[in-house]
């Protein structure tokens, strides 16, 4: 078992109308090795002055953590099958919309990683299933109920 840790901080402006709603939601979010980053709620649930476009939001990090955890599996599988992957890149994308039952959730997390190859390129069947391989092994995307799709771009 492995413990993973992050620590929010937040702080109220003294000079907002906490009461009425308008007041800044920008936070930070600070990990065990040091970095720290700057947070906020999605402007398009917060609209701006009261969230900060350039804080990287909930939404977002879960998209990230998903294509990340992805590319570090692809990586390193592709590796191990005797490939070199020269460049990795992932326009990940997640649709936040209402459920049957009301509530909001990212329902869908769409992939569509880029990649370069040194040598020899695998073929197509090799490629996906180098994909389906990582896709199994994601540690966040077995530990969440939102469809998660691959769309293959060209390097």
């Amino acid at each position: 078992m492995s413990i993973y840790t992050a620590t929010i901080r937040w702080t109220r402006d003294q000079s907002t109308a906490f009461a009425k709603g308008q007041y800044s939601r920008a936070h930070e979010w600070a990990f065990d090795g040091g970095a720290v980053v700057p947070a906020s709620p999605s402007p398009h649930v917060v609209p701006a002055p009261w969230s900060d476009q350039a804080g990287v939001d909930p939404e977002e990090a879960f998209v990230a953590s998903l294509s990340s955890c992805h590319m570090l599996f692809f990586v390193d599988f592709a590796r191990r099958a005797g490939f070199v992957v020269d460049e990795y890149a992932d326009e990940a994308e997640g649709v936040l919309e209402k459920r049957p039952d009301g509530k909001m959730a990212m329902t869908r997390v769409i992939l569509h990683p880029r990649v370069s190859w040194g040598g020899g390129a695998p073929g197509e069947t090799a490629i996906a299933d180098l994909h389906h391989r990582a896709h199994d092994a994601c540690f966040i995307a077995n530990s969440v109920t939102t469809e998660i799709s691959i769309e293959l771009r060209p390097a």
